[in-house]
């Protein structure tokens, strides 16, 4: 059985608007890749413990859009989107953030980079994101992003390493 590696997520703030995480996962890139951008799979993991997806929407191209949508366990909607920017599948993929409770997120998103690096069946994913201020930055980590990310990679990489053991016995 492959092992998992729970809360692994490294995040740093290298600048004033500037948030960093790195995660390795026990499974190759293109599988972490499909968890990280196939609807059906998405749903399985975006809202960590927090509540349940109940929309995933993705148009995995440059200027396609993606938007998910879930209901938390205190029974709120949260809700963001953005579009592709870049996408060289399964290395690596830019596209904007916006969080929907925010009034006027379309004229500030959040840049997300994200890169997936293979080294010997095991993938380490790093996600820059740029905003557009420190106050912007400071409100996102304050928000308890940092342990819904922890939950959901933790997802990600259960996913990931599921799809694998299908693969190895297909």
């Amino acid at each position: 059985m492959t092992t998992t590696t729970k809360g692994s997520a490294v995040l740093t703030l290298p600048s004033d608007t500037e948030i960093l995480v790195t995660r390795e996962f026990n499974a190759p890139r293109h599988l972490v890749w499909r968890v990280l951008t196939e609807p059906a799979l998405i749903e399985r993991w975006w809202a960590g413990r927090q509540g349940t997806v109940t929309s995933a929407t993705v148009d995995l191209r440059v200027g396609g859009s993606w938007r998910y949508v879930m209901a938390t366990n205190d029974g709120d909607e949260v809700a963001f989107h953005g579009e592709y920017r870049e996408i060289e599948a399964p290395e690596r993929m830019t596209h904007t953030e916006v969080f929907e409770g925010m009034p006027d997120g379309d004229s500030d998103p959040s840049l997300n980079h994200y890169t997936l690096a293979e080294h010997d069946g095991r993938t380490t994913l790093t996600v820059r994101t740029v905003v557009s201020s420190k106050e912007v930055r400071d409100m996102i980590i304050a928000s308890g992003m940092e342990a819904g990310m922890q939950e959901g990679y933790d997802l990600v990489e259960e996913i990931a390493v599921e799809l694998a053991g299908e693969q190895a016995t297909a």
